[in-house]
């Protein structure tokens, strides 16, 4: 399995827009790492960053001392991010949106069901996987959204707001998943507010004012 290494990075949305300054941390394989502040603290830029999607300057994003270029370099490397906003095409079924995320990512059409149907199972949501995606409710969708996230089996998992949407029940069975999933050697990110999913993670940082500091 893989670690991902933030190192000395700066994120800005413009040059004089800095949201994170001389940002470092790693991600390794087999423990949970949560992300933490307030709003607008940038936990998202952050992730994002990790994912590929912005590039730091200065600074540098690494797997395996290899730096990330951009998305399709950090999808090769097997980055898997589950995005707040949960990227679900609204008028595909919730089976279909893993499916297809999964055959994209050169699953064989046959193993894509088998692990549609397991991922759906174990999100609980066996009875809506042919339901539009515009048809469910925002806890059903986020829910879907991880179902696709476990399905693509990432060595670095980036879960982003991953239970904002969910009630208790639903919570703590998305913190056992992704807990199951640093268990199989997967290095798992936890952007949250929440205070009890950071607690059920092995390490912490917060996130403020643009400087991140390591709380445990």
């Amino acid at each position: 399995m893989k670690t991902l290494t933030v190192e000395a990075a700066t994120m800005a949305y413009g040059r004089d827009r800095p949201v994170l300054q001389n940002v470092s941390l790693s991600a390794v394989p087999g423990k949970m790492l949560a992300v933490t502040g307030p709003s607008g603290a940038g936990k998202t830029t952050l992730l994002w960053t990790m994912a590929g999607l912005i590039r730091p300057a200065p600074g540098r994003v690494a797997v395996d001392d290899t730096p990330l270029r951009d998305r399709d370099h950090a999808v090769a490397e097997r980055v898997v991010l589950i995005p707040q906003d949960n990227a679900l095409a609204p008028v595909l079924t919730a089976e279909e949106n893993i499916q297809v995320a999964l055959i994209a990512a050169g699953v064989p059409a046959a193993e894509a069901r088998r692990a549609t149907v397991e991922c759906l199972t174990l999100l609980g949501l066996e009875g809506q996987a042919e339901q539009l995606v515009e048809e469910l409710s925002g806890g059903q969708q986020q829910r879907t959204a991880i179902a696709r996230g476990l399905a693509l089996r990432g060595e670095i998992l980036l879960a982003d707001e991953v239970t904002s949407e969910l009630d208790a029940t639903n919570r703590q069975r998305v913190l056992d998943l992704l807990r199951a999933e640093a268990q199989r050697g997967a290095a798992v990110v936890l952007a949250t507010h929440d205070p009890d999913a950071a607690a059920a993670c092995d390490g912490e940082v917060y996130l403020s004012h643009g400087i991140a500091q390591f709380v445990r």
